[in-house]
Order: C-alpha cells, then structure tokens, then sequence
C-alpha cells in the first residue's frame, strides 16, 4: 500500500437509525475533502452512499444482499410480533434470538474481510452493532471508531448479573425501560431482567448457538469477546447524544457526546411544495414512526381519528408508508387538517420547521436526539428495545410524554397526550434548552475533527491484509 495513501471505511447494516448518523458523517469528510473514503454496507444502500460524495468521492463496497437475521426491516410479521410485544424481556428475548446467529455473522465477515483486502484501510468506523465488522477489525489489528446512536449507557451497561460495566450495579439495563429512581419492586425486576438473560444463554438451545459462535471466532484467532470489548478496543467511540439526556454516568475517556449528527439545511431544498405548506399553517403536529413500524388497520384509524378532534386547532402531517396506506378508510371521509406523505424527503427539514410544535415519533435513537436538536417537544409511542429507554428518560428530563397504551394507540391517550405538551409550556422550554446543549456538542463537524486528529491517520499504517 502507498504509505501516503490513509483509506477510512466506515461499515454499517442496512438500518436507517444506524446507518444515516455515518453517511452524515461521511459525507462532513467528503465536504472537507478527504481523501480515500470508503463506505461497506448491504446493496440497497448504494444509492444512500452515492449520493453523499459532495466534495471528495465516497466509494461504495457492496456487503452483498441483506441477510434477514441481521436487519429488522426484514422480519417476517411473527418475528416482528414477538420483538414488539409488551413484556419487556420477552421482546429482549427475541431479539437476541433473532439476531444472534453466527453463520449470519460469519457470512458478513467473509464479504467485509474481502473489502478490507482490496482498501487495506488505516481506520475503521463502525456502527456498534455490526459485530462481525468489530471483530475483523479486531482480528487485523485495525484502529476502529465506534459509532453509537443511543444514550451513552446503552452501551456501557452489563445485560447480566456478572458481565463488565461502566454503571452503578443498579443502574437500569438497556431494554428494560426503567427509571434510574426506581421503586422496590422496579429494582427487583431490574435485576431479575439480568438474571433472566444469563439464563438465556445457559439454555440448551442458547448454549448450541453460543457453542458455533466459539468456534467460529476461534478460528479467527479471537478469544471470548465481553459485551465491552467494543468500548475497550476502540480508539475513539463516537456518541450521537449529550450527556443531559441521559441519567449520570461515568463515562469512558475514549467516548465522546457529539449529539446528533444533522447535516447541512435544508436537506431537501427542491422540496418546495411540503415547505410551503408548512408555512402556510399555525402549528402542525409531525407524525413519523420510524421505518421498522407496521401499522394494523385500527391503529391506522385511531391516528385518523387524533386528527379528526385536532382539527380546527392543528394540523397533522403524517409520514405513513406507501405498503400500509391501504388501510386508510376512504380519502373522502379523511379529516382536512391531516396530510399523508409515503415519504418525506427529510424529516430534519420538516422539524427544523418552526411551524411543527411537536414530533409524534417512536422514539428511536436517531428521532430522538434529532426531536431534540431541533427543541421539538414529544409524545412517545415505543416500538421495541431502546426506544423505551429513550421514553422514560424523555418523561423524566421534562421534554416528552409517553402513551399509556402504545400497541391500542387508544385515541383518547394519545390526544391526552398531545395536548397536554402542546398546552403545557415547560415541554418546549425544556426542549429548546437541551438542544441548545445539542448544538454546542458539535455533531457532525466535532466527529469529522476527532477522526482526523487520530494516530491511525497521522502515522505510516501497517500493513491490515491478511
């Protein structure tokens, strides 16, 4: 390899919350005009990728097709089912399941360590779930980021009774969407909910799997990976969140908060039809549930109906994707104020809009900080795992309140709850407070200069084939 040339890759699964906060920060790069950017990810992503190349050329490197096992916005219905459900562990449960499976894994692997010998890259930057890409970047002895669209303690937290943490031992576990003020009873299953995971990998199915995977790794010349192995072999673990949003911890020196990563405004600037209509309103209710959400027919209604009592006070837009708009009743029948967009070219653009009082969201790691940044209010409907971490600290910090029965999306709960953020002023104070905070953080331009300044980048590279 040409000792002048300092190739960075940036590795990420095909999910919107894990991939878009890279291919912001890609893209910063570009904009700066780096050389030697290269950006693996599964196929459907290519066009994401190619269009992010604004100054210097971002390659794209096929990871293949998505594998099903890895990538929620593939599970079939059951498995959905099972990850969305209201027991807390259950849905945890599943979703380890669902995604722990080695040969998935070893199949990723096997696709990126072919990149990797054609990049032959002097850094890595890896979304902290794609762990076949932490573990080659480990086998090779390459300098790796880690990429992190959750609150800090997502990943600093032990998910059982004896593994490595960076929080007190009864700070609440990822999943469980516990406060960190917890009464006895909430603190009895805090821990029962880490003992239960143990468990779960003591079974005998679990420990089949657990077995394939040891092997696997083995082979690699990789010893037992501990849940922070990611945190401590990382030269530098970028967070796309601030410290004020989540409950104290002490966090590693090699973790920064950089908030959200927004790019440049307005994202979509072609989009004049949406932005004038936007500005034509007085206060406008943004409904969008992220990309994994599927929508039954009477929960399709009850959003209907919200809009239906909301009208004459605000209007509702509503981000509903094209496969689930059968299940509207007739067009005719739907209430005036309420707009349905298949797509919006960019949420960013819609709630940087200061006509948008409040973001009816999920409440994933990316819609959340991103809410924020932009001092919009919220009213939660979780979906699964983090996002009723991001809920009860949302309800806690004063920025957001939670619906009662997410699944019913009961209309009168959830018009209670838009109205009482809309009404009650503290919502968006508070909200404009944090993201003042956000803002200061640095985002995608405090990330692109931590990169930079790294040894990785600096020094003549070793040789990273095989």
């Amino acid at each position: 390899m040409d000792s002048a040339r300092r190739p960075i890759l940036f590795v990420s699964l095909p999910e919107s919350g894990l991939l878009n906060p890279l291919l912001v920060l890609a893209e910063e790069l570009s904009r700066k005009n780096v050389p030697d950017l290269w950006f693996a990810t599964d196929e459907p992503r290519r066009d994401d990728v190619k269009r992010i190349s604004v100054g210097s050329a971002v390659e794209f490197a096929s990871l293949g097709e998505v594998v099903s096992e890895l990538s929620a916005v593939t599970w079939n219905d059951e498995v959905y089912r099972e990850i969305t459900q209201s027991s807390r562990f259950k849905a945890h449960r599943a979703v380890i399941r669902q995604s722990f499976v080695p040969a998935a894994q070893k199949k990723k692997f096997e696709e990126l360590a072919a990149i990797v010998d054609e990049v032959r890259p002097a850094l890595m930057v890896i979304d902290c779930i794609s762990g076949f890409a932490i573990e080659l970047a480990i086998s090779r002895k390459i300098p790796f980021v880690l990429s992190v669209p959750f609150a800090p303690s997502n990943v600093l937290t032990a998910f059982t009774p004896f593994g490595k943490r960076y929080v007190p031992w009864d700070f609440p576990v990822p999943h469980t969407g516990l406060p960190r003020r917890m009464t006895p009873v909430q603190q009895l299953r805090n821990q029962w909910f880490k003992w239960r995971t143990l468990a779960l990998f003591l079974s005998p199915k679990m420990s089949k799997v657990v077995a394939e995977d040891t092997r696997r790794r083995k082979a690699l010349g990789l010893g037992p990976m501990s849940q922070m192995a990611r945190i401590e072999q990382a030269e530098l673990v970028l967070c796309n969140s601030i410290a004020e949003l989540d409950y104290p911890v002490e966090l590693p020196e090699r973790m920064r908060l950089v908030g959200a990563m927004v790019p440049p405004l307005p994202e979509a600037p072609d989009d004049e039809e949406l932005s004038s209509w936007l500005d034509a309103q007085t206060s406008v209710v943004y409904a969008g549930f992220g990309t994994i959400t599927r929508l039954t027919r009477e929960q399709v209604a009850s959003m209907v109906e919200v809009a239906r009592r909301l009208e004459g006070r605000h209007q509702v837009l509503w981000k509903l994707p094209s496969e689930q708009q059968h299940l509207l009743p007739p067009a005719e029948t739907l209430p005036g104020n309420l707009r349905i967009e298949s797509w919006v070219p960019s949420q960013l653009d819609v709630l940087a809009h200061p006509k948008v009082k409040v973001f009816f969201t999920h409440a994933g790691g990316n819609g959340y900080n991103e809410g924020v940044y932009f001092g919009k209010p919220l009213v939660v409907r979780p979906l699964w795992v983090d996002c009723y971490d991001q809920a009860v600290r949302g309800r806690d910090f004063g920025i957001s309140l939670t619906l009662d029965r997410p699944r019913a999306m009961d209309v009168d709960d959830v018009l209670d709850k838009l109205t009482r953020v809309l009404e009650t002023p503290s919502f968006r104070e508070n909200a404009e407070r944090l993201s003042a905070l956000q803002r200061t953080a640095g985002g995608r331009a405090a990330a692109a200069d931590l990169i930079l300044g790294l040894p990785a980048l600096a020094e003549t590279p070793a040789h990273t084939g095989a």
